[in-house]
Formats: C-alpha cells, structure tokens, sequence
C-alpha cells in the first residue's frame, strides 16, 4: 500500500471516527429529564420514610408483644423470617391492619410517584 493511499485511509478514518462521536454528542447533550413530580422527590421519599419508621418505633414501643415478636427475628434468614411473620399476622390480624396502617403513606408515595 502506498503512502498517499495510508494517508487517505486516515483521513477517511478520521472523518468517520468524528462523524460517529459528533453525531452521537447531540444525543448526549439532550435536555435533561423532567424533575419528579411535586412531592416525588428523594428528599421527599427519606423524610416519609423517616416518618414511617418513627411511627413504627412508636408503634412498637406501645406494643410490646409486636416489639417482642419482632426483635427476635434479628440475624434469621429470609426465608423463615418470612414464613414467622405470615404465622404472626395471621394469629394477630389486628397488629397486622395497624402496621399496614402506619406504611400505607410508603405505598400510596410509590404508587403516585411510579
């Protein structure tokens, strides 16, 4: 291959090379997204998670079976942390409405923020 011949295929070379990374740019320089809906912020999500979990606390503070029950199930696996839970909702459906209760904001905030 001659000089001019490498020398053109450089150029051509070049010439794509920046047609690719300059046609991808505008793409890349794209408005940014839309911010979250009022109220679907992270800050938002954290501080009603903050508020669930004080509510929680509180709830089992007031509670001390539910408080109790549930401190045990520390360091158990997932899976039978599960199964107790079920088996202590179903023999305590009250306890369970009312926990359902406290994070029912959590749900609606994911639900409206989705």
């Amino acid at each position: 291959m001659s000089i001019p011949t490498r020398a053109t295929l450089g150029v051509v070379a070049a010439a794509i090379t920046g047609a690719v990374l300059f046609g991808a740019a505008p793409s890349a320089l794209a408005d940014p997204p839309p911010p979250p809906a009022p109220g679907c912020s992270a800050a938002d999500f954290e501080q009603l998670k903050g508020v669930v979990s004080t509510a929680t606390a509180d709830y089992f503070f007031t509670h001390p079976d539910a408080n109790a029950f549930f401190s045990t199930l520390k360091g158990q696996p997932r899976d039978q942390v599960k199964k107790q839970v079920d088996d202590y909702f179903a023999a305590n459906p009250q306890t369970k409405s009312e926990l359902d209760g406290i994070r029912q904001p959590i749900r609606d905030m994911k639900a409206r923020c989705s």
